[in-house]
């Protein structure tokens, strides 16, 4: 009802003139033509798709380092996983707010840090050449749900192949290479896709917050010109239209995935 019903309503309103005041109008395609003809479409989506090709890979990677750091069991570990899962749970205004300061260009930490060390000081959110990659570095520090999941993985594998391989005298990284990597295959193709949906939809919260599409429109990316359209020009149809074009994208994007990474994962013979 929550989910089913509004977007119903949203490729209806796809195909309408609707501002929210008056009635709606139908329209046909005329929406589609309208903001395919418009620049500052096509400027948010190679934005979100550069967002999406630079976060997804470093969430993915960054959790299974993190998850093959910690899945055994040794004193402390406990602490670095909560550690690594806490900026997963703060909510999101909060979490752009702790962003801002840290990317702040006069006394933020991390331009603070790579001052002390001869460094470069970019102007980070001000700046249109590392705005989005800002965004980026924020996003991947989102990880812990990812890690989690990774741990658990780990530590379901049979390690009876591992004791083989062993015995046989095989390096550590032919275990992760022949073992390791194979058996977590599903894994990470499962949370390949969860990231491209998540790092597309996600990131309305950030860039309201923290750039509101600029500068320029460095980052004004799909979710935050869909919320522009309808919430401050109530061109609702437009809005509506470039959401089911969106979620075209993301088929897209998924569709890629599932052919880049055809023919991974395994299955046990019972």
């Amino acid at each position: 009802l929550l989910i089913g019903l509004p977007a119903l309503l949203t490729v209806v309103l796809a195909f309408t003139e609707y501002d929210a005041l008056s009635a709606p109008v139908w329209s046909g395609f005329q929406n589609f033509r309208t903001i395919f003809q418009r620049d500052v479409f096509w400027i948010a989506v190679r934005n979100s798709v550069a967002f999406v090709a630079m976060g997804v890979p470093l969430q993915l990677l960054g959790a299974l380092a993190l998850a093959l750091l910690l899945h055994r069991q040794r004193p402390g570990v406990r602490h670095y996983r909560i550690a690594a899962y806490l900026p997963s749970v703060i909510p999101d205004v909060a979490y752009a707010l702790i962003w801002l300061w840290i990317f702040n260009p006069l006394y933020g930490p991390l331009n603070t840090a790579l001052g002390s060390v001869g460094l470069p000081q970019p102007a980070w959110l001000v700046d249109a050449n590392t705005a989005l990659p800002a965004l980026v570095l924020m996003a991947c520090f989102r990880m812990g749900e990812g890690m989690l999941l990774l741990i658990a993985a780990l530590q379901g594998m049979p390690q009876e192949y591992f004791q083989a391989a062993a015995l046989d005298g095989g390096s550590r990284w032919q275990l992760f290479r022949y073992i390791t990597l194979p058996l977590l295959a599903p894994w990470l193709i499962l949370l390949l896709i969860r990231d491209i949906l998540l790092s597309a939809q996600s990131t309305f919260t950030p860039v309201y917050m923290m750039t509101e599409g600029g500068p320029g429109y460095a980052t004004t990316l799909l979710p935050y010109l869909i919320y522009d359209e309808a919430f401050s020009h109530f061109r609702i149809g437009h809005a509506a239209s470039m959401m089911l074009l969106m979620f075209a994208v993301l088929g897209v994007l998924l569709w890629a995935a599932g052919k880049l990474t055809g023919g991974w994962g395994y299955a046990d013979e019972v």
